[in-house]
């Protein structure tokens, strides 16, 4: 799975700033199909309090041909541990080799509106993962920003998913997690579009497999897929 995960995504993905009730499922599904005949091979959605990624990841994955979607990142207080594995094992059994799952603990407001104790971030998704069971069908990856959160990555996950980060971040990420974890790092890549590939080129070479093309917080949604799709001849080509 680890050794077919490049083939799949490709080396950048398209991000989806989607939020509740803003853009529809018909504007998300044509967006799908541009990005998708623009060559990129793996878009990524987002999740808040609200919001279900699995629902909207659902949509896309029947609209698109071939594309691989993930979360990014699927939050563990918007549903139990069991529903996660639930939804995640429906959607890589209908749709195989197209699914991966992102996973993150997030914040403690988070935790708090759905009247939950965001404890002891560690020790809450240890026990979370456990609790997910070990179906190996899709690949799981860990929302990771500091050196104890990768290491847990590298022990209970496929990889990690660090988000906004530098590609100094990535080289150190990259040797916390060794070679045979997967590494896929969020980007905001809402400065010039002349810098964009570079800054993709520029993780990859620090050791990430993937880079997920990200868009500035309240971006429009129509703005941002446009760019991504000006974007693609110099990003589905990098190595």
């Amino acid at each position: 799975m680890i050794e077919t995960f490049g083939e799949a995504v490709g080396p950048v993905g398209a991000f989806l700033p989607v939020m509740p009730g803003v853009v529809s499922a018909g504007t998300q599904r044509a967006a799908a199909l541009r990005l998708e005949s623009a060559g990129y091979r793996s878009a990524w959605s987002n999740e808040v309090i609200g919001k279900d990624a699995f629902v909207q990841l659902g949509i896309l994955l029947a609209a698109t041909r071939r594309m691989t979607f993930g979360t990014c990142i699927a939050n563990i207080w918007a549903r139990p541990a069991q529903t996660t594995a639930g939804a995640a094992a429906q959607l890589a059994d209908a749709y195989p080799g197209r699914f991966v799952l992102g996973l993150g603990v997030g914040y403690a407001l988070q935790a708090e509106s759905v009247g939950r104790d965001f404890g002891r971030p560690l020790a809450t998704v240890t026990s979370y993962i456990a609790a997910m069971g070990s179906d190996t069908s899709y690949p799981r990856l860990l929302g990771a920003m500091g050196p104890k959160m990768l290491a847990l990555a590298g022990e209970v996950t496929d990889g990690a998913l660090p988000a906004g980060v530098a590609p100094g971040f990535t080289a150190d990420a990259r040797g916390v997690l060794g070679r045979d974890k997967l590494l896929v790092v969020y980007v905001d890549a809402s400065g010039s579009t002349a810098d964009v590939p570079g800054l993709a080129k520029a993780h990859l070479a620090a050791g990430a497999d993937h880079v997920i093309l990200g868009a500035a917080l309240g971006a429009d949604f129509a703005d941002h897929i446009d760019r991504l799709v000006v974007l693609a001849p110099a990003l589905t080509t990098l190595t």
